[in-house]
This record gives C-alpha cells, sequence and structure tokens, in this order.
C-alpha cells in the first residue's frame, strides 16, 4: 500500500473552518485504524491458526518447573481456575508488564516503564470532509481533530505523567480545558467542556529513560528474553506502539525461535486479518449494495468499516431486513449482536457498543437495557447447553 506524499495547502475563503489567520499549511496522507477492532481481528486470527484465546481470564501466578512453565488462571466471569502448561511464557502486559513481575512471578523487573496518559474527546461535528486536521501548539505539542463516526470529531490527544491503577485511567478537568484551548486557538467554531459528548483515556507504558518531559519519552520498544536453564524461556515486551505491532510481533517471534526448532517461516508481514480480502472499500461498499439492495446505505457503510467481508456472516443469507432479527436501535440488529457473541467473545453490552461498533454514542438507557436483556437470555442459553454437554 502507497500513501500520497505531502503537499503545500492554503486555506482561504469562508468554506474553511480554520481561523482567518490561519492561510498556508501542508497536507499528507496517513493510515487510521480502530484500536478496538484491531485486537479483535488479531485474535479471530490467532484462533484460525490454532490458538485457543481465554477472555476474561487473568493469570494469577506462574512458575518454571521441569520442563517449563506452570501457569494459573483465574475466569472473571465465572470464577473457574485452571493450570496451564507451556513451553515459553511471553509477557506483553502492557501497562502491567512491570507489575506482572512482581505480582504474578515473584520475580524482579528488569526494566522499569514510565505510565503517560492519553485523553481525547469527542464533540459534535466541527466541519465537514474526511479530512483530519494536526494543531501545532505553543508547548511544541501536536493535537489531531479527526472526524468520527460520521457526526462527530474527536480531538486529542494529551501526555500526562500517570501513577494509578491503568484500568482506572479517567480524563480530568485539566486536560479537557487544555484540548478545548488548542482547538478554540485554531477554529471559528468554538468548543468548551459542555459540548464535550464523550471521552476516554489510555496509558502509553513507555520505556523508562529520565526525561523529564512525558512527551520526550522514547516510543521505542525493548525485547528482554530471560532464558534461564534453556528450557523455560521468558519474554517480555517493554513500551511500544500500536503502529509497530506487526514488527515487534515478528520480533518476539524471532528471538523465540531457537526454542521451537519446527517454526516456520515468517508469514505475518503481508497477512490479511479477517474479512480484509477485498481491495477497496469503497469497492466493497459498492458490490455490497448491489448484492443486498434492500439494506441501508448507513448500514453498509458501518459493517464494511467494521468487518469487510466478514459482514457475509452478518447477513447469512437474509433477504430482508426482518430476517436480521430483533432492532435494537441505531443499526444494531439481532444478528449482528449474534455474530459478536459467537465470533468476536462480545458477553456485555460495553463489548457490542463501544469495543466493537462505538454506537454507545448513540443508544438511549431503554435501548441498552433491552439489549442487555438479551444477551443475557442468549448467554445464559449457551452455559446451560454447555453444562448439559459436560454432564452427557
Amino acid at each position: 500500500m502507497s500513501l500520497l506524499g505531502s503537499n503545500s495547502v492554503k486555506f482561504t475563503g469562508d468554506e474553511s473552518p480554520l481561523l482567518p489567520e490561519m492561510k498556508i499549511g501542508f497536507e499528507y496522507s496517513d493510515c487510521a485504524v480502530d484500536d478496538a477492532r484491531l485486537v479483535v481481528a488479531n485474535a479471530m486470527l490467532a484462533t484460525e491458526k490454532g490458538a485457543s484465546i481465554l477472555t476474561q481470564t487473568k493469570c494469577t501466578g506462574a512458575h518454571r518447573t521441569a520442563d517449563g512453565w506452570l501457569v494459573e488462571t483465574s475466569n472473571a466471569l465465572t470464577g473457574e481456575t485452571q493450570s496451564l502448561r507451556a513451553k515459553a511464557l511471553v509477557n506483553a502486559a502492557g501497562p502491567w508488564v512491570d507489575r506482572f513481575f512482581d505480582d504474578q512471578l515473584a520475580l524482579p523487573s528488569p526494566r522499569s516503564i514510565r505510565l503517560v496518559k492519553g485523553s481525547h474527546i469527542v464533540v459534535p461535528r466541527m466541519y465537514q470532509g474526511d479530512h483530519a486536521y494536526i494543531l501545532q501548539n505553543e508547548d511544541k505539542r501536536i493535537v489531531f481533530v479527526i472526524p468520527y463516526m460520521d457526526k462527530y470529531s474527536v480531538v486529542g490527544t494529551t501526555d500526562v505523567d500517570y501513577q494509578g491503577d491503568p484500568s482506572k485511567v479517567a480524563i480530568d478537568d485539566s486536560e479537557k480545558d487544555y484540548l478545548c484551548e488548542i482547538v478554540n486557538q485554531h477554529f471559528k467554531t468554538k468548543i468548551s467542556k459542555q459540548d464535550i459528548v464523550s471521552d476516554w483515556s489510555g496509558v502509553r507504558p513507555l520505556c523508562e529513560d529520565e526525561s523529564d518531559d512525558p512527551q520526550a519519552v522514547t516510543r521505542d520498544y525493548t525485547i528482554e528474553l530471560d532464558d534461564e536453564l534453556d528450557d523455560a524461556p521468558l519474554l517480555s515486551i517493554f513500551g511500544g506502539k500500536l503502529t509497530t505491532y506487526r514488527k515487534l510481533g515478528q520480533a518476539a517471534v524471532d528471538k523465540l525461535a531457537p526454542f521451537f526448532p519446527h517454526m516456520g517461516s515468517p508469514w505475518t508481514k503481508e497477512a490479511t486479518l479477517p474479512g480484509g480480502n477485498f481491495s477497496t472499500r469503497d469497492a466493497l461498499v459498492k458490490k455490497t449494495a448491489k448484492r443486498y439492495p434492500w439494506l441501508d446505505t448507513d448500514l453498509i457503510n458501518r459493517w464494511v468499516r467494521a468487518y469487510g467481508t466478514s459482514l457475509e456472516k452478518i447477513v447469512a443469507g437474509a433477504s430482508e431486513n426482518e430476517a436480521l432479527g430483533d432492532h435494537f436501535g441505531h443499526g444494531l440488529y439481532q444478528a449482528e449482536v449474534d455474530y459478536l457473541m459467537q465470533n468476536e467473545w462480545a458477553t456485555s453490552c460495553d463489548d457490542v457498543l463501544w469495543r466493537r461498533t462505538k454506537l454507545g454514542l448513540e443508544f438511549s438507557e431503554l435501548q441498552t437495557e433491552k439489549l442487555a436483556a438479551y444477551m443475557a437470555r442468549c448467554l445464559s442459553a449457551r452455559r446451560l447447553t454447555m453444562l448439559k454437554c459436560a454432564g452427557e
């Protein structure tokens, strides 16, 4: 895949959403990705290759044995515990990578990480068009304004040192003020905290390099391999970022290759993720619309963006909207919810509305309750079936 090069651009006329003094800039092309869907797609591909994915499952402890590792796990939903044996152990716990050494391995961590919080806000759409803006701030940071879910713009991100529990990270008022102020310094349309319809925060697990400024901390990754006794390797990943995840993954596998003499050749560099076997999004939208003329255009666009060719598993031979089952609201039908539960490990409304579809921005409390009741019935029936099979 090749991207267009950069060009200078002039912001003139009333059609520009920027302030009149913003006259010249440059434009370039880049890639965008839904991080949550990327994670799910990789897990689905791993499953196709023979992996077992244990969602809602925590590693509670691990120790070396004579022939590898013994790993203890606990399922957060059922309370079920398991003991698993492994030839090698990979610690890719992100912001918990160093804590994993203390809490689960009872070993000293070979490196320290620095948690840096990044927050985003979602506001009503600030301009027309599919292009994003990069805003240069006086503190030498850049902030992006990006079209989001057709009706919104997402603004971010921040760089703030963080000391708390990564699972409880949240935006604070100073970050909201910071992002609103930068937008207001560049755009004709002004925003305030009252315009924020949603927000989210995450922590970047960066390799500690003693930098004073969180922005200056390296975004590179470090891979540590502890191959004590040569028969129970422990590989740990410190740092890293989304854009290089395939390169990082291959580097990790390469380090483990000596312990797996029958490992195959590298294949992930050009691998297509599930649903990604199509040429362009526009072409797939047109193909889908021609094949299923009864589907709503907005629904087709959302499905293509989220699932690619895997949308065929949702349609599953349906010939009209009624065949997709109950409509929970905003284009979310029973068929899609069933697909997410059966193929993408969705077990809660948050899984469906926020992690898989982002429709949580649109759903009312009543619509969410209806969805929750349906999912509860399905998951309860599934558990009863599993228990019956186990009894037989």
